[in-house]
């Protein structure tokens, strides 16, 4: 079976001459499917330019990568919006919601993106709320919800499409401890049931729960612990 993520030599340079910033130096990782990696490291050091690129939002200046044996850095970007929308699923921080839709209408959109009939995109989307534990929720607006609520309608919303790949960016720092603990417990969960996780994070205890560390420094991996 292909790897999950298969990345060789992943550079990212921003500007050019002798403004020019090197996020990306080299970087090789392979993560297989149904692992849990947290990527790890300081301010600037290129955690979030590679979860970009992991995710297709951003093309490497140079390097090879590959989805489930699939090289896509030189796909065209009709291509690459296909593969973000159905092999990758996203959750951020700041959870992204639409204020003035519903919760379940909220869920709804990734589907309505790649064009999933209207029923099965409300069934789909009431279905990933009750596993979320937030089937009485689905008519309210997202202010109406905790910090913790909003943060599990994110993730109902990152599986709408059923990727197989969550890429999780400082999902838990908004959240107080206890909260961060539950959502950290629901990536878990998914992980059980056969998704491969990267949530990058700069918590030390939040790290320490997945099954593997990677940890990058000036753009390089510095450290790579519990890998297959």
């Amino acid at each position: 079976m292909p790897l999950a993520i298969e990345a060789h030599g992943i550079t990212k340079v921003y500007g050019a001459g002798t403004g020019a910033i090197r996020a990306l130096n080299g970087v090789d990782l392979r993560v297989a499917h149904g692992e849990f990696l947290a990527l790890v490291g300081p301010s600037g050091s290129g955690k979030s330019t590679l979860m970009a690129i992991l995710g297709c939002l951003e093309r490497p200046t140079a390097g090879r990568y590959a989805l489930d044996g699939q090289a896509v850095e030189m796909l065209s970007g009709p291509s690459l919006a296909r593969v973000r929308s159905t092999r990758i699923g996203f959750i951020f921080q700041a959870c992204n919601l639409l204020s003035r839709a519903s919760v379940a209408r909220n869920v709804e959109l990734p589907m309505l993106y790649a064009g999933v009939p209207r029923r099965e995109r409300r069934q789909r989307a009431l279905d990933l709320l009750e596993q979320m534990g937030l089937g009485a929720q689905a008519g309210r607006l997202p202010g109406q919800l905790s910090g913790g609520q909003k943060q599990r309608v994110a993730i109902a919303r990152s599986l709408a499409n059923r990727p197989t790949i969550l890429l999780a960016d400082e999902p838990t720092g908004a959240l107080d401890s206890h909260t961060g603990m539950e959502i950290l417990d629901l990536f878990h969960h998914l992980n059980r049931k056969g998704h491969t996780i990267i949530l990058v994070t700069h918590d030390p205890v939040i790290a320490a729960r997945a099954s593997r560390r990677v940890e990058l420094c000036d753009g390089i991996i510095a450290r790579d612990e519990g890998g297959r």
